[in-house]
């Protein structure tokens, strides 16, 4: 889909909300509509006006990267060259911003500059962005399969004996070496009892014999992000976390088919939710059953209990349940799922059988 036709569509949604523009300050946001790759810029989207503000560091990246609007290039703060902007759409045109990423101060300043009042949206454009076009896909699976196979060339050594950051460190590279710009988020290497940590960070102390180890990744490619989640053993894990994992698998299992174009997110992660806690472990599921991906990690939909999210075909979540077992040890396991009319296409090729150190399931 050309930028030009998803500034279209946000021009659309503006109009049902009777405004005539939209200050876009989300960079996630301003790439997705403009094309632009940097750390400073916003955009200015009207019917009749399409533009991109950076400052100079970014001027010819800007001018070699920006579709379907105009690039200004103004003072590295913004907000004088963004309210010059707003005055030249005229008095009348309603325009709004970013209410939920624009800080108080800044939406204060840029209405001194602007000379008027900008009306408060949320999540317009995380709207249009939660359906993706066919090459976003595109991209994400590329996403997914780097992840995959930077994963397959650690378990390919031992772990045993390795530190958790030593791990990620080594996690990071290959990444890199399989094509990644970096990681999509900060991984996560948590074994033993550190396990049952759902964003546990990766501790210096050496990973045990006869535990589990769960690893949490994502690769970042061409912008677009992946996320996965296999926990591995590393020898004969306690039989308390044999039975967290086979609960877990079984519910994700569940779940993954419970995705399709028109199901609700909330019963999605109530298929989750519902398996574990009748095998004993409900109050050790504590967080969602999954979150969109795209340009960030987490965007919409979500899959939670509190979700009134639908899923639409083109959409791009995660599905990943985990039972957490303090003292003991914890077990997640997350694929990428991209939802289609037929159902889920799971875009996560890493093996998710657990293997024991005899080499058979544990």
């Amino acid at each position: 889909m050309s930028h030009a036709l998803r500034q279209g569509r946000l021009i659309d949604a503006l109009e049902a909300d009777g405004l005539e523009a939209l200050v876009v300050s989300d960079l996630a946001n301003v790439r997705y509509l403009t094309g632009y790759v940097g750390t400073n810029a916003a955009a200015l989207i009207a019917r009749d006006r399409r533009l991109l503000i950076t400052d100079g560091r970014y001027a010819a990246a800007a001018r070699a990267t920006v579709q379907g609007a105009d690039v200004r290039i103004g003072e590295r703060d913004l907000l004088g060259d963004l309210g010059e902007a707003l005055r030249e759409l005229g008095p009348q045109a309603a325009a709004g911003f970013e209410a939920d990423t624009m800080s108080v101060a800044r939406h204060r300043r840029l209405e001194e500059r602007a000379g008027r009042a900008l009306q408060p949206t949320e999540g317009l454009v995380a709207a249009l962005r939660a359906v993706k076009d066919a090459d976003e896909v595109e991209l994400i699976r590329e996403a997914a399969g780097i992840a995959d196979r930077a994963l397959a060339r650690i378990l390919a050594g031992p772990l045993v004996g390795r530190t958790e950051r030593e791990v990620a460190f080594h996690l990071h590279a290959a990444l890199r070496d399989e094509g990644a710009e970096d990681p999509s988020f900060p991984i996560i290497v948590a074994s033993g009892p550190r396990g049952a940590h759902p964003h546990a960070l990766p501790a210096a102390e050496p990973i045990p014999e006869d535990t589990l180890v769960v690893i949490d990744l994502g690769a970042a490619h061409r912008g677009y992000c992946s996320d996965m989640t296999r926990t591995v053993a590393t020898g004969d894990p306690p039989p308390e976390l044999e039975r967290a994992y086979a609960v877990c698998l079984d519910a994700q299992e569940s779940a993954l088919a419970a995705v399709r174009a028109g199901a609700a997110a909330v019963e999605v992660d109530a298929v989750a939710r519902k398996a574990i806690a009748a095998d004993g472990f409900g109050d050790a599921f504590p967080h969602g059953l999954g979150h969109g991906v795209g340009l960030a990690v987490h965007e919409r939909p979500g899959l939670r209990p509190t979700s009134t999210d639908m899923l639409a075909a083109g959409m791009v979540v995660t599905v990943e349940p985990g039972i957490y077992l303090e003292g003991i040890g914890g077990v997640r396991i997350e694929d990428l799922v991209l939802v289609t009319d037929d159902g889920p296409e799971i875009l996560s090729g890493a093996p998710k059988q657990l293997i024991g150190k005899d080499g058979v399931a544990a």
